[in-house]
């Protein structure tokens, strides 16, 4: 029998796209049997888990230009560019309420992806308990430059993307033989080489980290002509951006946030028989 893994790009605010998929994908019952997440991938994609739908689009209209959630003003007063106390523990737990203890009942295994700040690897961690570990959540989504390390059992982490950006491989390494991966970027996207600037400043500590950043757009690029070259063989199912839609990664523009997401529902939709036929097979 087959065993069907999910794997979630990140992206910040270009997530709404995944966000869109996810609930469309819930609409028409799609299950699966592990998720692999990685920054926003797994900030937003455990609602798929606690299977409530539209959570993720309703408070990112709601609170997105709250600067306790994400702003110059947080990072100039606390280093982070996401409000800690506000993004990861008032607004799941008191204001939009996450269902852990759905999540927790589920049989679906959850996996987010950091980046070892010391060894510049990726480590993925199973997540059982989403409020007792929402500090791994804080790690796969801290942005190099615009948050600080985030230190847990004496590991210091930073964002999962940095290391592993979509970890298809290790999906299939994990043994899922059926795998659906969510894209924020349309097919045509490559990265570029990091800033000149960046590329040399910070992290001097850490030269292991640095070097992976450095080359992150070397490993991404070919992840993506790996994951087109799976898709073409009908290894892997893959739902994208059908347009290069103008969504920045800490957008603040309401209506395009609205905008990628319903761009994200009606692409699952377009490619929902295909995906059905796919997990069929």
């Amino acid at each position: 029998m087959s065993k069907v893994g999910l794997v979630l790009e990140g992206g910040a605010m270009r997530g709404l796209y995944t966000a869109g998929v996810l609930d469309t994908m819930l609409d028409n019952k799609i299950k699966v049997d592990a998720i692999i997440g990685v920054s926003a991938g797994a900030l937003f994609g455990c609602n798929y888990i606690s299977k409530q739908k539209g959570r993720v689009l309703r408070y990112n209209l709601r609170y997105l230009n709250d600067p306790r959630y994400i702003s110059i003003k947080s990072f100039i007063k606390t280093g982070n560019i996401i409000g800690t106390d506000f993004a990861y523990y008032e607004l799941p737990q008191k204001l939009d309420i996450f269902d852990n203890k759905k999540f927790m009942k589920s049989k679906t295994k959850f996996y987010l992806t950091v980046t070892n700040v010391e060894t510049g690897e990726a480590e993925y961690i199973r997540i059982t308990d989403c409020v007792k570990q929402i500090e791994y959540f804080r790690a796969t989504s801290a942005m190099p430059y615009l948050s600080k390390i985030v230190e847990i059992d004496e590991k210091k982490y930073l964002d999962g993307a940095i290391a592993d950006s979509i970890p298809v491989k290790k999906c299939l390494e994990m043994g899922y033989d059926k795998v659906i991966v969510i894209l924020t970027r349309p097919i045509t996207y490559r990265r570029s080489k990091p800033n000149k600037i960046l590329a040399k400043v910070g992290y001097k500590k850490y030269p292991k980290f640095k070097n992976a950043f450095n080359t992150r757009y070397i490993r991404y690029n070919k992840t993506v002509e790996d994951i087109i070259k799976m898709e073409e063989n009908k290894e892997i199912i893959v739902i994208r951006p059908s347009i290069n839609y103008p969504v920045k990664r800490l957008e603040k523009d309401l209506t395009k946030i609205q905008g990628i997401y319903d761009l994200g529902v009606k692409d699952c939709k377009n490619k929902m028989k295909e995906l059905k036929k796919y997990l069929e097979v």
